[in-house]
């Protein structure tokens, strides 16, 4: 599992850290590990690299990152942006042999225009955990102006972006960032990782703090979180899942939640609708069992209209709503929940869904994405997954819990009835007794990997995953962890 840390308690441990270490310790050892991973990137002999120098500490750790290049024969130059530097590193920089130039307001000179065209490598230690959300002004313009061959590096985190995480801004768009002990939310989030890139975490003996406000799950937590059936477990203690989806209109969905909750290990599944997908289903996946009945959670909601609703779905789905078991929410589903439920509840919207469901529950809808899905979760007392290319688990509050943040699908999975098999996954692990935060990560996880796995780096069919997910748990749960 990846784990991040809050910028507050990045810097508390940090601190905590200097005062035990010698002066200038603990920036020498990042600029040592930054220096090291830049040596790697290196291709050829001759390579010429710019490096950014704000004003900040990662300023300084670039300063004497350049200065050990330099030492290394690398052909360094540093370009100075922020109103003041590092004096230590850049007398460290200057005494090795490498070239300053500055560039602290208006526009660039030929020199530094030229530098950033040319290079092979650029590091961006413009800013860093202390920074704001967007570029300095001068420096608005400066991604266009970094040669497209160029490798980006960025210390800490790509300049520009928000350190939370939160907020999407003008930034610098790094192809490598190398932060330090610990990830920030900065490096797991929405608004945020599209211009991390590989995140290389460097430790450099800084203590992590207790609690994380952002998780990841990796390939390695499937076996300790997936519910393997045991000797004595037989279909209804394996999980039965009740889904409530789809109608006349769309009858696919139903083929899909179903379908992927089956082959993703589930006991049984009931199925509850009107003709046309019963039809589809009683010849498409004959182990599904038809109308109400006992089950341990619901899955209710995909492609499903709640103005045309069947009239027994509705029945039964505000049934499940009122009872005590684990519901899933997706699509339709939404528009049925008003106010806290008693019972674990996960609800599975994309952007679209969450904005309409917060205007119609009368929740500010300002910011959008996370910081919106954990007004919606707070208000509800349920745990929201927000779908996208990274999708986000967001708990109540008042849990205590972190975030799980998963980007582990394919650009293709972006398609008609994907969402409909994740809600099959979710319901699945619920009822085999997963809580809403592990069921809702471990199932975007899963459906991410079992979307590569249906064909790797081409296009992909939604109901291919479905079928895939039972091949892709195996595969998992068998992989040998390091």
């Amino acid at each position: 599992m990846i784990r991040a840390y809050s910028v507050a308690d990045v810097r508390a441990a940090e601190a905590s850290e200097t005062d035990r270490q010698p002066q200038g310790e603990l920036m020498a050892r990042a600029a040592t590990g930054l220096t090291d991973v830049v040596l790697n990137r290196l291709g050829h002999d001759g390579d010429r690299v710019v490096v950014l120098v704000g004003s900040g500490d990662n300023g300084g750790d670039a300063l004497y990152a350049a200065g050990h290049l330099a030492q290394a024969d690398a052909n360094v130059l540093a370009v100075l942006v922020g109103r003041s530097q590092h004096e230590g590193g850049l007398e460290y920089a200057r005494t090795r042999g490498v070239s300053v130039l500055e560039w602290r307001a208006g526009e660039a000179d030929s020199q530094v225009l030229s530098a950033l065209a040319e290079a092979d490598v650029v590091i961006d230690g413009i800013a860093g955990i202390g920074g704001r959300p967007g570029l300095p002004e001068h420096l608005r313009e400066l991604p266009d102006h970094i040669a497209d061959t160029a490798y980006v590096l960025a210390v800490d985190l790509p300049s520009g972006c928000d350190p939370a995480g939160l907020v999407t801004g003008p930034s610098i768009y790094a192809d490598e960032t190398v932060t330090f002990s610990m990830a920030k939310p900065v490096h797991l989030l929405p608004a945020t990782e599209y211009a991390v890139g590989l995140l290389n975490v460097v430790d450099i003996g800084v203590r992590l703090p207790k609690v994380p406000v952002v998780e990841r799950l990796t390939r390695e937590d499937v076996l300790g979180l997936w519910p393997v059936p045991g000797p004595h477990d037989d279909k209804y203690s394996r999980g039965v899942l009740g889904v409530v989806a789809g109608g006349e209109t769309y009858t696919g969905a139903a083929v899909m939640a179903v379908t992927a909750a089956v082959t993703a290990g589930i006991g049984m599944v009931r199925y509850v609708g009107p003709p046309a997908p019963t039809d589809l289903l009683r010849s498409r996946v004959p182990e599904a069992v038809f109308g109400d009945g006992r089950c341990q959670a619901w899955a209710i909601g995909s492609g499903w209209e709640m103005d045309s609703a069947d009239p027994q779905q509705l029945s039964v789905a505000r049934a499940a709503l009122a009872s005590s078991l684990p519901v899933v929410l997706d699509a339709g589903g939404l528009d049925l929940i008003d106010e806290p439920r008693d019972a674990p509840t996960l609800l599975t919207p994309h952007a679209g869904e969450l904005g309409r469901l917060a205007e119609r529950l009368g929740i500010p809808t300002g910011g959008g994405g996370v910081a919106l899905a954990q007004r919606v979760a707070d208000h509800l007392q349920a745990t929201v997954l927000l779908k996208g290319a990274v999708t986000t688990v967001v708990p109540p509050s008042d849990a205590g819990l972190p975030l799980r943040s998963q980007a582990d699908a394919p650009a293709w999975l972006a398609t008609a009835g994907a969402g409909d098999v994740l809600a099959g996954i979710c319901g699945a692990l619920l009822a085999g007794g997963l809580s809403p935060l592990d069921a809702g990560s471990l199932a975007a996880l899963v459906h991410g990997v079992a979307a590569e796995d249906a064909n790797p780096g081409g296009p992909v069919r939604a109901m291919d995953v479905a079928h895939q997910v039972g091949g892709t748990v195996a595969r998992l749960l068998h992989t040998p962890t390091a």
